[in-house]
């Protein structure tokens, strides 16, 4: 799968990645409703972090299209919630 992170560019991410992912997604997704902006701002962290590690950089004048696009590490809380669908960030 091919993830934006906005403001950095695309990583491909194997599928195999994505419980990790979603684990941190719904720790996310938690904290947003709670309106924990420490918490927020820690997973949003370590989601992003993970995603840089796992995922393999494409080059920055490749124009494939993302599959999903991912806030980035400097995003509000009012921002990220723009960016949700009923299943978090990540969908699955």
């Amino acid at each position: 799968m091919i993830v934006r992170i906005m403001g950095e560019g695309q990583v491909k991410l194997a599928d195999s990645h994505f419980t990790e992912l979603n684990a941190l997604d719904d720790e996310l997704l938690a904290e947003l409703e709670r309106g924990d902006t420490p918490g927020f701002r820690r997973t949003l962290g370590a989601l992003l972090d993970r995603v840089r590690e796992l995922g393999s950089p494409l080059p920055d004048d490749s124009l494939e299209p993302s599959e999903l696009i991912l806030p980035s590490s400097d995003a509000t809380l009012d921002q990220v919630r723009d960016l949700l669908t009923d299943e978090g960030l990540i969908p699955g």
